[in-house]
């Protein structure tokens, strides 16, 4: 099977596993408002979207198992990574206030106006961290709890990097230098969104360590160029692509590898202008404008798209020390090439 074929296996099997594990009927005696909700929250969760998550559990199971068939308590786990993802991106949504999410409203635009969406996109994020969590409990396979408690630690770590990249914009960029994007893209993107699902799917498999160990440096690799290219999707893409605004970092002044690798190179006076322009707060298109042009002419977009290239080849170096396991070796390769040029 090819990369497309495979990949769009996943997101349709992952799409009737996560409508199954949404079916919370024993909620709905409850309250007739909360399974009000509870619809709005399936109809989001359910919006297309890669599922590179669940995916990844479950290559990291056949690398272990050494083929690809899949029971259906690795579907319910790897499902619940993709919940779990949800509930992360609702929070998220909430601390960048940002209107939209995967071509749709952003659930706090849904749910109310103001505080009153928020407050109540906020505790139906903590729903779903509660459901994720019980579906991978439940999902009767050897070493879940293993493999749950891994992905409890990452979530602490991911934490760790949310507060990194909510303080940062606070942080005058003189202040900072390229390895604080790093880490952030490290803890916030690479560890929860690469290397976790796969290192779990391993667990599941029999936890063979040498195998955990490459597939968590592959992992770190994958997501650091997978969020970097982010980063210059959020400078350079189109919001009708990428499926949210594309002004939304630099209206928050995140300090992101473009920006910080530019301002590292730039004169004292382009660095003061980058200073003001990255202030958070909202910005005109205009002065959007000035700092992708800033950016571009200090080398910010062109030392990340040679690290970008750089973090790739370090994946695929490990890439093919991993055992083969029905073609998902290729597949993985294709999974790679997609993050050097996606667009969304």
């Amino acid at each position: 099977m090819d990369f497309v074929s495979w990949a769009k296996t996943v997101q349709y099997q992952t799409q009737v596993v996560l409508h199954q594990i949404l079916e919370l009927e024993d909620e709905r005696h409850l309250d007739p408002a909360w399974n009000k909700v509870l619809e709005q929250v399936r109809s989001y969760s359910l919006r297309p979207s890669k599922r590179i998550r669940p995916g990844l559990v479950l290559v990291g199971y056949a690398l272990g198992r050494g083929d690809t068939r899949a029971p259906s308590g690795l579907w319910r786990f790897a499902a619940a990574t993709e919940l779990l993802h949800t509930f992360m991106l609702i929070h998220d949504d909430v601390a960048d206030q940002a209107d939209t999410r995967r071509g749709g409203a952003a659930l706090h635009k849904m749910l109310g106006e103001g505080r009153l969406g928020e407050n109540l996109a906020i505790v139906i994020g903590d729903h779903l961290y509660g459901r994720s969590l019980e579906v991978m409990l439940g999902c009767n396979l050897p070493d879940a709890d293993v493999a749950t408690r891994y992905f409890l630690k990452v979530c602490r770590y991911t934490a760790a990097g949310q507060y990194m990249d909510i303080r940062l914009p606070h942080q005058p960029l003189a202040e900072l230098s390229i390895y604080n994007a790093l880490r952030v893209a490290y803890l916030k993107t690479a560890l929860y969104g690469f290397t976790a699902p796969l290192v779990c799917g391993a667990m599941l498999s029999g936890g063979d360590p040498e195998l955990i160990n490459k597939l968590e440096r592959f992992g770190r690799y994958v997501g650091t160029a997978y969020q970097l290219r982010d980063d210059l999707l959020g400078l350079y893409g189109q919001s009708s692509v990428v499926g949210k605004p594309t002004d939304s970092d630099l209206a928050q002044g995140k300090r992101t590898f473009p920006l910080l690798a530019a301002y590292l190179r730039a004169t004292p006076e382009a660095r003061q202008e980058l200073e003001t322009l990255c202030i958070p707060g909202p910005k005109d298109e205009t002065m959007l404008q000035r700092a992708r042009e800033l950016v571009e002419q200090h080398e910010g977009r062109a030392a990340t798209e040679r690290l970008i290239e750089r973090s790739t080849n370090a994946a695929s170096r490990i890439l093919q020390s991993l055992p083969e396991a029905g073609g998902l070796k290729q597949m993985l390769r294709d999974l790679l090439q997609m993050l050097m040029i996606r667009e969304a």
